[in-house]
């Protein structure tokens, strides 16, 4: 169509626009005084009120809140499990000429298991039409509708579970599933691009454990430790936040699923030899999200190489390190309950759900794509006070900006994305890094912006009292009577 064919052609300029506008920040000499709505890349959003008078103790995990990653790593994760695939599962040597493309997934979509689809759902659990994929392929809408049952919905029964798992959906949450949606679309549309049969499950198992086995076999740990400078991001930024918090006498703990000589490694380079003095506790290897539910397993102290003790822990001190354990234990030891604990992490699932909605901890998710995002929400608000295009015609320029395959990870046209709706569920803040906190004072109070209900803001002509228009299909009705 003409609109379609005017979204690619605008589409190179508006990308030009976007770097220009992050090169400089704000852009001033694009955007003119009058525009005034334009929203702030570092700045902390709040889903509920919460007070930082009343937070005495600061929780992170490590990977992706401490720490953040380059971009760099992901294709070296996606060409390990992609060689793990071929030499370990002996899949077709043909998989190899795959490369990991960075623009191709987004962070929250589903897959569904028996199907083969990748997609975007949003908060109602409806497929967002022109965003379902199988292999590298976009499937037609109409194929889509019929796959369930004439229709955009996916039953309940059928979506993630509380940890994003459902019976044969299953939503990517992390941003270390990027390579693995790339992978298991790249290795479906080997298959089918072939003619080759094969079992849907037995093909996302095997992708699965081959992502996992890059984990387990510590290669992702190997990378990050040889070039610290090439993969860590922000690290003086993480240290000015610790730093603060422990100046002003906030207490800090860390618990994280990454091994200790790694995180001692990352720290170090972070922060300093000395880091272990910032923190009140440490636990590593704590087996996330069932530390938060499983009361059996016990913490174990380890020494300066790593090395388990026998001891019975009955307190946990400052300047050790701990393995494992529980939630349970953790707040009989410490007793930091309730909203006075404030805990980062960038999973809502394995890091927020559990201590919001069971232990009443504060939350804090760290969403990195969010940067990006506010910027093309900043172009998108410039060019609609440059021009009376059609919203169609922009809604397909912004999308394209967003992820051309799925748009943007927060909306899906008028409606939030399911990811969306769980964050709004699992965190009271969100931010795009822990950096965010150095723009706020200690004794902050966020608040919510307040949005009208729909009966509290009308919006259409049909909602609006004019006076004149009170029960029009009145007289219609009258033979009911």
């Amino acid at each position: 169509t003409q609109v379609e064919s005017e979204c690619r052609i605008s589409r190179e300029s508006l990308e030009t626009l976007l770097e220009e506008t992050a090169a400089s920040q704000w852009g001033p000499h694009l955007l003119p005084p009058e525009v005034c709505s334009l929203l702030n890349p570092a700045a902390i959003y709040a889903n509920n009120e919460i007070s930082l008078r009343d937070v005495e103790v600061y929780g992170f995990d490590y990977d992706y809140t401490l720490a953040q990653y380059a971009d760099a790593l992901h294709p070296e994760i996606f060409s390990a499990a992609r060689n793990i695939l071929i030499e370990h599962y002996k899949y077709p040597e043909g998989i190899r000429k795959y490369d990991y493309d960075p623009s191709f997934a987004i962070r929250g979509l589903h897959y569904d298991i028996q199907k083969s689809l990748l997609m975007k759902i949003d908060a109602f659990h409806y497929v967002q039409l022109g965003t379902a994929y199988r292999g590298l392929q976009p499937v037609p809408d109409e194929e889509v509708i019929d796959l369930y049952g004439g229709t955009q919905h996916i039953p309940l029964y059928q979506m993630s579970g509380f940890y994003g798992k459902g019976p044969s959906i299953k939503q990517f949450m992390d941003i270390f599933s990027l390579p693995e949606m790339a992978l298991l679309s790249c290795v479906v549309d080997h298959f089918l691009s072939h003619g080759l049969e094969f079992d849907q499950a037995h093909l996302y198992k095997d992708v699965t454990d081959a992502i996992r086995d890059v984990h387990v076999k510590g290669l992702m740990y190997q990378w990050i430790e040889q070039d610290m400078e090439k993969y860590i991001l922000r690290g003086d930024e993480t240290f000015a936040v610790l730093s603060r918090l422990v100046a002003h006498r906030k207490q800090l703990f860390l618990i994280t699923n990454s091994p200790f000589s790694f995180v001692d490694k990352g720290m170090r380079h972070m922060v300093g030899p000395d880091w272990r003095q910032l923190f009140d506790v440490v636990i590593v290897q704590a087996d996330k999200p069932s530390f938060f539910t499983d009361r059996r397993k016990p913490f174990r102290k380890l020494d300066e190489k790593g090395s388990l003790h026998w001891d019975r822990i009955t307190r946990l001190e400052k300047g050790k390190i701990y393995r494992q354990g529980n939630l349970y234990d953790f707040l009989r030891l410490t007793e930091w309950r309730g909203p006075r604990v404030l805990y980062f992490g960038d999973h809502l699932y394995s890091d927020l759900a559990d201590l919001m909605l069971r232990h009443g901890w504060r939350t804090g998710a760290i969403i990195p794509e969010l940067e990006r995002e506010i910027r093309i929400i900043n172009t998108e608000q410039y060019m609609h006070s440059l021009t009376c295009a059609p919203c169609l015609f922009l809604r397909c320029i912004t999308k394209a900006l967003f992820n051309a395959q799925f748009g943007s990870i927060f909306r899906t046209f008028h409606n939030p994305t399911y990811f969306s709706r769980r964050l709004v569920r699992f965190s009271d803040l969100y931010m795009a890094s822990l950096s965010c906190l150095l723009n706020y004072r200690v004794d902050f109070t966020f608040y919510p912006r307040r949005t009208p209900l729909q009966h509290e803001a009308p919006l259409w002509m049909d909602q609006l009292c004019t006076g004149c228009m009170k029960t029009p299909f009145l007289g219609d009705m009258a033979h009911i009577r």
